[in-house]
């Protein structure tokens, strides 16, 4: 009752408002005056002469209708389930699209546990190459592959650009474990490097370090660019073709999260394989057997993503339910504008879109380069062992995707409640902070000796578990929301800045981001003297880089909801 005379009090007041009133003969009808009774200031309505609701219909008719008005159904907890599942053409590309992320992410947790293993615990060897080789050899490389990758994009379709890149990683990897790394002591010109190394001063030895085992600096830059080209181009590009904008709101946290479950699996296997070789017969090379069973699962992996691929050309591309017909056949029919390597650079740099997406890649790279590898030092410091660091290695990646599952939960959340501009800070918040807690720990660490102490363990544990717990926060807001918003951010551009674009922002932007913090790490290195006294510094850059990775993002926020803004989804 008390709704059915608010409603009608609001109609009659609307009507005596010249935006409501649609005839002459209403304006010039008295016009209602409240005033307010004390003390329980309760409302008292006074006009002269008195109107009645029955004399105007429309306020009749807005009365009724408000106080009809039926109230929301409540879903019980079965239904709200059903409503949170994924319609039938959603669900046919949301399930292979999750399944080949998982067989991505799966292979590049073994490659990734496995580069560092081999790497950091070669002879003569230690973290302080890996600067060395982000920017000496893994740059280099992006760069090329990308002029490659521009060149294959306008002489084939992205379908056979996808077989192309991904078959020479399965093939690489594969022969690896069976004919590169048995010979390992007739590659290796230990003898040969040793005779240089004598007379040079004792700085080169990290360089030095790489040519002495160059067949696992290739396998580490390999492994690398799994990530880069396999995981950030080649997938998302794909994954960007067959999501709308408003899809990928809404499932690009979400089929993260089957991704993720890779990290657990993977980092088990990794674990399950280190325990086989532990056991083994004296006179077994350990690492020759578990590098079968490794390189045997990305093989194994890899040819699933490929099939999973080729299920959704069939099946998917070619369903209108699932894709727009109309937006393919446009895209087939469209002319490729060939560039040459200078103008497709140009054509980028024009862009600020471009430039800010650039900008937040570079500065991950840059802020994880300079914590991880200050942690990798102290963690070969406590590992020393391969099989340790390997077995620390294996449960690292599995507590990273059990935190990200957690976070790819709340990332669908963030998105809905807060937008993409508050997702794509997160991760530069997530980094600033945890980077924060571990370099303090560095700078202060005799006044943490009583923590150490009274939680049972040493100083430089506690900065060993720090620093994975750092990795692992920041890597899981990597993958939960600062991966889906830059992805989404690709969306709404056109097809050769979705295409070379993301391969410079991907490609070279990703390395460049690490060979530029290994490249700050070196100057600090060679000016100080050593990782440990560089250590203020670093975390004053740290700051430095934050603060620019906070304006690219917002900048991007601007211009990514100016071109979503009324687009059809």
């Amino acid at each position: 009752m008390m709704f059915r005379n608010i409603a009608a009090i609001l109609a009659i007041a609307c009507m005596s408002s010249d935006a409501f009133v649609p005839t002459r003969s209403l304006i010039s009808m008295p016009k209602v005056v409240p005033t307010l009774e004390s003390p329980n200031m309760s409302c008292r309505f006074a006009a002269q002469p008195r109107l009645s609701i029955s004399r105007y219909p429309t306020a009749r008719f807005m009365s009724d209708a408000v106080a009809e008005t039926p109230e929301p159904e409540k879903k019980n907890l079965l239904e709200k389930i059903q409503s949170a599942i994924p319609p039938a053409n959603e669900r046919k590309k949301l399930v292979p699209l999750a399944l080949m992320f998982f067989c991505i992410l799966f292979n590049y947790t073994i490659l990734r546990d496995t580069k560092d293993v081999l790497m950091v615990t070669a002879p003569k060897s230690g973290a302080e190459v890996i600067p060395f080789i982000k920017t000496y050899v893994n740059l280099p490389t992006a760069i090329g592959f990308t002029a490659i990758y521009s060149k294959l994009c306008d002489k084939f379709d992205q379908k056979n650009v996808f077989y192309i890149c991904t078959v020479p990683f399965l093939i690489f990897f594969a022969a690896f474990a069976v004919a590169i790394y048995p010979n390992v002591h007739i590659l290796h010109p230990h003898a040969f490097v040793d005779g240089i190394a004598a007379m040079l001063p004792a700085g080169f030895s990290a360089p030095l370090s790489i040519i002495r085992n160059w067949s696992y600096a290739v396998f580490y830059v390999m492994a690398e660019m799994w990530g880069s080209v396999v995981a950030s181009l080649l997938f998302w590009s794909f994954a960007n073709e067959v999501t709308t904008v408003d899809e990928a709101k809404k499932y690009y946290p979400l089929f993260g999260m089957g991704a993720n479950v890779a990290l657990i699996f993977s980092g088990q296997y990794v674990k399950w394989v280190s325990k086989l070789r532990a056991n083994l017969a004296p006179g077994v090379d350990p690492w020759g057997m578990s590098l079968k069973y490794l390189m045997g699962a990305i093989v194994v992996g890899g040819g699933a993503m490929i099939g999973l691929f080729s299920h959704m050309q069939r099946n998917v591309l070619t369903d209108p339910a699932c894709v727009d017909q109309e937006k393919q056949e446009l895209k087939k029919k469209k002319k490729k504008v060939k560039m040459t390597l200078k103008e497709s650079a140009q054509f980028l740099m024009n862009s600020s879109y471009i430039r800010d997406l650039a900008l937040l890649v570079i500065s991950y790279g840059m802020c994880i380069n300079i914590v991880e590898v200050s942690w990798k030092a102290k963690l070969k410091a406590a590992f020393p062992n391969p099989n340790d660091y390997s077995m620390f290695m294996g449960n690292f990646s599995s507590a990273t995707g059990t935190v990200t599952l957690g976070m790819m939960l709340l990332g669908r959340t963030i998105f809905e409640k807060f937008g993409w501009r508050k997702a794509a800070l997160v991760t530069p918040t997530m980094i600033g902070v945890t980077g924060a807690v571990f370099f303090a720990l560095q700078l202060f660490a005799p006044a943490f000796v009583p923590l150490a102490a009274a939680l049972g363990t040493t100083p430089l544990m506690l900065s060993v578990l720090v620093g994975a717990m750092q990795n692992i926060l920041s890597k899981s807001s990597k993958y939960s929301l600062f991966d889906p918003c830059k992805e989404m951010a690709y969306i709404p551009l056109d097809q050769d800045s979705k295409t070379k674009g993301k391969a410079a922002v991907d490609v070279i932007g990703n390395p460049l981001g690490k060979s530029g913090g290994s490249m700050i790490q070196q100057v600090l290195i060679f000016g100080v003297g050593s990782l440990a006294a560089a250590t203020p510094y670093l975390a004053v850059i740290l700051g430095g880089l934050i603060a620019v990775w906070y304006r690219a993002a917002n900048s991007l926020a601007t211009q990514f909801e100016a071109a979503t803004e009324g687009q059809e989804v």
